[in-house]
């Protein structure tokens, strides 16, 4: 019998139901990080999509003008030149490309220089991330067209730049008046950026995993913030530093100890230097230890040389062995040739000795001792003068 429409209508439902469910279930998703070697961008009409990026050597041109994030990974972007993603020029007026942009990740694009006003053109943009990207030249003025960024990432970005790059960061941040989070770790700082401890909305500076010997009185004050009106002081992460737990370190202690939960990993300093406080936490170190030598303030380095000095010993002592076994080497190697040399020597000391043997010999032999001389004022006699 002939099944009606409506009939058939309920199966039809049926086999489309569990499709449709699939799809919904798809879009209700987050976003899936981006793949490597790809760029990806999200917007309200498309919720993700990722191109292949591999051979990109500057930002994607097809990405939507209502794009909200867009996320570069694996490309080979190298340098960021001025309005890079606002389609502009460092000479001509930039134009807004990306009004609506908000996040913007950049990772492992080998990029190596930002220049001044990169970003120029994304008056949206809230968080960038330039983390793990081989930077040894970034502008002063890279982050100036960013009024509203809260967020910025340099996790292993400023390991090549040295000295200058640090400068160049510290004018960098000082416009980023709404910057609240800061990530700074792994990046071998022996001192953090004066511009980021100024930051009048921060509220969290990753320095963990980097160089910090300790931190100044001045860099500590910096950090507080007394006024009335003042959002309250940043969160600050130092763990993986090499600490010196000398007196230097009097005041950072001091600190801790006084409000420990604007370091949530106070827990995790260790000590570096010296080698009696190796390893020990620094919260649990007692002040009259912290102490320096000659009161000028160096102790701490001649405890840090110590190991130095000590791993400089070692080393001669493995080099002179070496000299050694190369020595004993040579000898073995010619120990035929020394064996003959030492005969020879041998032989010519014995014909030595038995010269002076024999000529001591003559000396005491009393039959070949001189005539004693005749006294003077005698007068000889021949044998035959009968006299």
């Amino acid at each position: 019998m002939a099944l009606s429409p409506r009939a058939e209508q309920p199966g039809l439902w049926g086999a489309l139901l569990p499709g449709l469910l699939l799809v919904a279930a798809a879009l209700s998703r987050p976003a899936a990080p981006c793949p490597f070697q790809c760029y990806c961008f999200g917007s309200p009409r498309l919720l993700l999509r990722c191109a292949s990026g591999a051979e990109l050597r500057q930002p994607p041109r097809d990405v939507p003008a209502d794009a909200r994030n867009l996320t570069i990974v694996g490309a080979n972007l190298t340098v960021l030149r001025a309005a890079a993603f606002a389609g502009g020029d460092a000479e001509a007026a930039v134009g807004v490309r990306l009004p609506l942009l908000t996040a913007l990740r950049l990772t492992h694009n080998n990029i190596e220089v930002v220049e001044d006003g990169a970003f120029d053109g994304l008056p949206s943009l809230a968080a960038l991330d330039l983390s793990h990207n081989p930077l040894r030249a970034l502008g002063a003025g890279a982050f100036r067209g960013l009024p509203s960024l809260r967020s910025l990432r340099l996790h292993h970005a400023l390991g090549r730049g040295g000295a200058a790059l640090l400068h160049s960061l510290d004018a960098a941040l000082a416009p980023l008046t709404e910057l609240r989070l800061l990530d700074l770790a792994g990046n071998a700082l022996s001192r953090l950026p004066p511009a980021a401890l100024r930051l009048p909305r921060l509220e969290r500076l990753d320095a963990h995993l980097n160089a910090l010997a300790g931190l100044h009185p001045d860099e500590l004050r910096a950090l507080e913030r007394h006024g009335a009106g003042d959002p309250p002081a940043p969160r600050l992460l130092l763990a993986e530093n090499p600490l010196r737990c000398g007196c230097a370190a009097r005041p950072l202690l001091a600190w801790l100890r006084n409000d420990t939960e604007r370091v949530p990993d106070a827990r995790r300093l260790r000590c570096a230097a010296p080698r009696a406080l190796l390893h020990t936490p620094l919260l649990d170190v007692d002040e009259t230890r912290l102490r320096c030598d000659a009161g000028d303030g160096r102790g701490d380095e001649a405890d840090v040389a110590g190991p130095e000095l000590e791993a400089s010993y070692v080393f001669f002592g493995l080099v002179l062995a070496l000299i050694g076994l190369i020595f004993l080497m040579v000898l073995y190697l010619n120990r035929r040739g020394i064996q003959r040399w030492m005969r020879n020597l041998r032989e010519a000391c014995r014909d030595q000795m038995e010269g002076y043997h024999y000529r001591y010999e003559q000396d005491a032999d009393p039959r070949r001792a001189p005539a004693p001389a005749a006294p003077a004022g005698s007068r000889a006699t021949s044998p035959g003068s009968g006299l």
